[in-house]
């Protein structure tokens, strides 16, 4: 496929595909380049990625070819996978993501889980759940696959963003359980809060300080939205505005789930925890890179 290589004539299969861009991405610093090449290929040929080793001696038609050309290009220049085929995992469910969203994060799964724990720990049969800068949607709409009496609240400051969870909730079949609002931090309008407050107000916030942004890889830095990433001050202003303003919002025993970054933790609760209006219940860490990733709060004096 590359410049010497006359792609018209040559009998290219999936197999010889996979090999050839495999190696050309490992050559070009990608990373897990094999596991790129194998989603780039099953999108661009509409097949499943195990479909591919069943196939490996099929020919990919020249419209495929391209397609699939063309995006290995964009992928050896840097660009997410996820934003090329417009689509991630999280949760074993697929979602659809776009440069107008943040692409879900494997380590996300663990605020999802520790969400679900709670509402079984504690009973909440049909808990009301906020998620505060939804994004693509991912965290409330994997909740809500599996809560099946679960209703939510799910708010963002792009309009863009809010289509893509959208998106997202339609797919899987959960929209008439979430309302989706377009709001900044907790300045939710009048009609959405329920009556007795919400049971848990979940958030993946942006946490990264303005000055660590230029510290962050280029695949993430340059293609992925910068308000979703960073605050535009030290990564803990979202905190703040939580822990003043999530009471009013909270059923009596409400509870705030949220993610925060490496090496974080510590500092969200005790931004948190000096307003005096909640206290640190428990920290859970990820099973992807195995940092302290979630972090749960309750109202001050409330088990």
């Amino acid at each position: 496929m590359g410049a010497q290589t006359d792609t018209n004539t040559t009998d290219w299969t999936m197999g010889r595909l996979l090999n050839w861009t495999s190696d050309y991405l490992t050559r070009r610093g990608i990373e897990d380049a094999r596991l790129a090449s194998e989603v780039l290929l099953a999108h661009a040929t509409g097949c499943r990625r195990i479909d591919l080793y069943t196939r490996f001696e099929r020919t990919v038609a020249g419209s495929q070819r391209d397609r699939f050309r063309d995006w290995v290009r964009r992928a050896a220049a840097g660009e997410p996978i996820a934003y090329i085929v417009e689509e991630k995992e999280f949760f074993s469910l697929p979602f659809r993501v776009t440069p107008d969203v943040l692409i879900p994060r494997p380590e996300t799964e663990a605020l999802v889980e520790c969400v679900l724990d709670h509402c079984t720990r504690v009973g909440l049969s049909s808990p009301q759940l906020l998620d505060l800068g939804t994004g693509s949607g991912c965290i409330v709409v994997a909740v809500l696959t599996q809560l099946a009496d679960a209703r939510a609240v799910a708010t963002d400051v792009s309009p863009a963003a809010l289509d893509i969870a959208r998106y997202n909730a339609e797919r899987h079949r959960v929209s008439d359980r979430l309302a989706l609002v377009e709001a900044d931090r907790l300045a939710l309008p009048g009609g959405v809060v329920p009556d007795g407050g919400f049971d848990v107000l979940m958030s993946n916030p942006p946490y990264v300080a303005v000055d660590g942004m230029d510290g962050l890889d280029t695949t993430v830095r340059d293609y992925e939205p910068a308000a979703a990433l960073t605050d535009g001050g030290d990564g803990l202003s979202f905190y703040r505005s939580i822990a003043e303003d999530g009471p009013a919002l909270l059923a009596a025993g409400g509870v705030v789930i949220v993610e925060v970054a490496d090496g974080q933790a510590a500092s969200a609760v005790k931004v948190v925890e000096e307003t005096g209006k909640f206290a640190h219940r428990k920290t859970r860490t990820d099973r992807v890179v195995g940092q302290d990733r979630v972090v749960v709060f309750s109202l001050a004096g409330k088990a």
